[in-house]
């Protein structure tokens, strides 16, 4: 490298994937690795899912659902409560991290995010909070429409079932009574809006690093994703 160059630092890091493939682990460990901020746009999305059905609106009524998007509050910050939270998510002011968790949320997610309303206006709140300070951003489409110009991409994939047994692990540990069955139903319902929608689409960017997580715990895939920006380094 010319002594003149700069070394590769990214300042902005883009992870997309399918539910449970491992983003949000992987996206905390590598924030924290690397000194960065880590925002899972999915939270925004879930929150604008909460808010709606605090309304009593339906899911697919996309005026309405547009509306709430683009007039409600939401804030994501270092989690203030150990209770085994990696963030606060306040709707309005209000704390409701683990609310947006929940399987009427699950449900309903995915069809309140393929708006273009509702996309639109947290795009904007994203793309700003991007532009304030060094990030890893997790999300479905942040490679290829959030953050197209992002440093470095990445896309995480694994398959169905070892996502719904992920998926299926962390709701019983948290005291859900769930089926493993039941919970790979939903993902894979899940899987179908967000890869078929006609706007952004769930896909890798063609300029992505994609890293199959089938066989890799999230520090793998941190220690994976770490020597692609140390090859990048040492090929300038």
């Amino acid at each position: 490298m010319n002594q003149s160059e700069k070394p590769y630092v990214p300042h902005t890091i883009a992870i997309d994937g399918p539910v449970a493939s491992g983003k949000t682990t992987v996206g905390l460990l590598l924030a924290k690795e690397l000194g960065y901020i880590c925002l899972d746009t999915g939270i925004m999305y879930r929150a604008v899912a909460q808010k709606v059905l605090d309304l009593g609106i339906s899911p697919i009524d996309e005026v309405a659902v547009t509306q709430v998007a683009q007039v409600t509050d939401i804030d994501v910050r270092e989690p203030s409560v150990q209770d085994g939270r990696q963030f606060d998510v306040l709707i309005d002011g209000a704390d409701r991290t683990w609310d947006i968790r929940t399987r009427e949320v699950n449900a309903c997610v995915s069809e309140v995010s393929v708006f273009p309303g509702v996309r639109d206006a947290m795009t904007l709140q994203q793309r700003r909070i991007a532009e304030r300070s060094p990030i890893v951003m997790l999300g479905r489409d942040i490679g290829t429409v959030v953050l197209p110009n992002a440093d470095l991409k990445i896309f995480l994939k694994a398959s169905a079932m070892v996502r719904a047994k992920r998926r299926y692990e962390e709701e019983r540990a948290l005291g859900r009574d769930v089926r493993l069955e039941d919970v790979l139903e939903l993902l894979l319902h899940r899987d179908n809006i967000d890869s078929n929608r006609q706007l952004a689409p769930l896909k890798p960017a063609k300029d992505a690093f994609i890293i199959n997580t089938d066989d890799l715990d999230a520090q793998g895939v941190v220690e994976t994703i770490l020597a692609i920006i140390e090859d990048k380094q040492t090929l300038r």
